[in-house]
């Protein structure tokens, strides 16, 4: 398949198949599976994908690849593709049979973050998902407390999943290659939140505030929403930087605020 990659769709097309071949195995898609592909690009995956399991959706946004894409994953398999932007799209509405989806997908780094809230507001329809991301964007995702990069993201996913790094990619497994390396992550949602999701919206906007400014205690991060009272009664020392926080703690602190 010829086709330009557009800087301003995030494209980065996968070309190694020793890597596209350990995706498949990481992923082990089985006939019957709901599978959905974010982002199929030029097939890589999606012909692997279609060839175990038999049928796919696939989501893509750049309408000039879904013609070649019908053409190059012709006798693999059915494909469903809808032309649609993954940030907007309703992945519910693809579950209506009651089975629940299995989403993969090489997702565009320039909107990898607010892409993985959507995705994780959805999280009752999904089984599992399987992502090539931006290496520092995984480390962020399953970082835990006392780590550099843990943070609001860390937080927001692991309230909802398991979040697993399975293994990084060079960058010369792309077309165009990133200036960056990538990395391929599990995230399975969690058979119960950790947080009732209808609280998961105002917690959101807690821990926003909570880690605002890393070099800042807990209680100058908090001021105009809880004073040192209010976080010592949580057990907690509104001394703290609150990176060094487990999960835990950050919800017992919003549940006593609330």
């Amino acid at each position: 398949m010829s086709h330009r990659p557009r800087k301003r769709f995030g494209q980065n097309f996968l070309h190694d198949q020793s890597v596209i071949e350990r995706i498949l195995g990481c992923v082990d898609p089985q006939p019957g599976q709901h599978l959905v592909e974010i982002g199929p690009g030029q097939g890589a995956l999606t012909r692997g994908l279609l060839q175990r399991a038999g049928e796919l959706d696939a989501v893509e946004l750049d309408r000039d690849l879904l013609a070649p894409l019908q053409r190059t994953c012709a006798g693999y398999g059915e494909l469903r593709l809808h032309n649609a932007d993954a940030l907007a799209f309703d992945f519910r509405q693809l579950a209506v049979d009651g089975s629940k989806l299995r989403l993969v997908g090489n997702l565009p780094y320039n909107i990898s973050t607010p892409l993985l809230f959507h995705l994780v507001e959805q999280a009752d329809v999904i089984q599992d998902m399987h992502f090539m991301l931006q290496k520092e964007v995984v480390d962020r995702m399953a970082a835990g407390p006392g780590s550099k990069t843990y943070g609001r993201l860390s937080v927001m996913l692991q309230i909802s999943c398991d979040v697993k790094p399975l293994f990084d990619i060079g960058p010369e497994s792309f077309d165009p290659p990133p200036k960056v390396d990538s990395s391929v992550v599990r995230l399975a949602p969690l058979p119960k939140p950790q947080l009732d999701r209808e609280l998961i919206p105002a917690f959101g906007r807690f821990v926003t505030q909570a880690f605002s400014q890393r070099r800042k205690t807990l209680r100058n991060n908090l001021k105009g929403l809880a004073d040192a009272d209010a976080i010592s009664r949580a057990g907690i020392d509104p001394g703290c930087r609150t990176e060094t926080l487990p999960i835990e703690a950050l919800i017992a602190l919003f549940r006593s605020l609330s």
